[in-house]
Formats: structure tokens, sequence, C-alpha cells
């Protein structure tokens, strides 16, 4: 047994509590990113730059879908709208 306040006990706990903080991150840094991750994603042809671009103007995708399709060819251009509308339209399909 180790003494309550003796050194050794100390530098344990500081052992555990990092380990623990370490642990914490990580799952708290994994689960952000899953969470950034949107069905804009998965469109080919749809990239980053304009994931950020949307969402930065409508918030969410339920506004992207809501938005006229005149908005949308303003921000990102006819053919990436035509591949976003498209793609929007077969998800509410499923």
């Amino acid at each position: 047994l180790l003494p309550w306040d003796g050194e050794g006990l100390k530098l344990i706990r500081r052992i555990r509590d990092e380990v623990h903080r370490f642990g914490i991150t990580f799952h708290r840094n994994k689960r952000s990113k899953s969470a950034l991750q949107t069905v804009l994603g998965e469109i080919k042809g749809i990239g980053d730059q304009t994931i950020t671009t949307l969402l930065q103007r409508f918030k969410s995708i339920a506004n992207i879908k809501l938005a006229k399709p005149e908005e949308l060819i303003e921000l990102i251009g006819l053919a990436k709208t035509r591949l976003l509308l498209d793609e929007l339209h077969q998800e509410g399909e499923e």
C-alpha cells in the first residue's frame, strides 16, 4: 500500500488523469468528425469547398432542400446544382 499523500501515489494519479483526459479528447474528436460528415459529402462532384459554401449560406441540409434552384445556381453553378438536386431528390424518394 502506498501512503495517500505520498509522491508515488500522486504520480500514479497524475498518469491516470492524463490517460483519461487523452481518451476523452480522442473520443470527442472522433465523434465531432463523424457529426460533420453530411449527405453532401457523399455526392460525387461536390467537394469540401462547395459544401462549406452551401452550409455557410443555408445553415442546414433542410434549408438547402428548400432553396430555389436559382439561388443554388447563383451560388454554386448549374452543373453542381444539377448534381445536388438529383441526389437530394433521390434521397427524398428513399
